[in-house]
């Protein structure tokens, strides 16, 4: 798969996510980017709490609420009976989709800047700007 062909397909999944947000009632009011930041930093403290608890990164609750579910990337079945994907990874793509509904309703080229950022950071000094962390 070639480079161009990969980021097409990262713009139809974005314009794909943000379709799914609007066909589920959660762009009936526009959001405001304040908002965006705290549904965001939501789905990171959820991680941080899959993490805390000790759970691992993916795991499944089907259900009954079992963890050892092994087919949360495709379930043949929909919920409430279905396979749901659960764990730190998870509201780490929660967040990512959160960023790219966001970045299709207010037409920003994420593709875009994801590239031109990452080609800048390619060039910066060994750990720039002298920070711990």
């Amino acid at each position: 798969m070639s480079k161009q062909q990969s980021i097409q397909d990262m713009e139809r999944l974005i314009e794909d996510v943000h379709k799914n947000a609007v066909a589920h009632g959660w762009r009936d009011k526009p959001p405001s980017f304040p908002e965006i930041l705290a549904l965001c930093h939501s789905e990171l403290s959820e991680a941080l709490e899959e993490y805390r608890n000790g759970n691992p990164p993916l795991y499944g609750t089907c259900a009954g609420g079992s963890k050892s579910c092994e087919h949360y990337y495709n379930c043949d079945r929909h919920e409430p009976e279905g396979c749901k994907p659960e764990g730190a990874a998870v509201e780490l793509a929660d967040c990512i989709l959160r960023i790219f509904d966001y970045c299709a309703y207010a037409q920003i080229d994420i593709m875009g800047i994801l590239q031109a950022k990452h080609e800048y950071n390619k060039h910066r000094p060994y750990k720039h700007g002298g920070k711990t962390i």
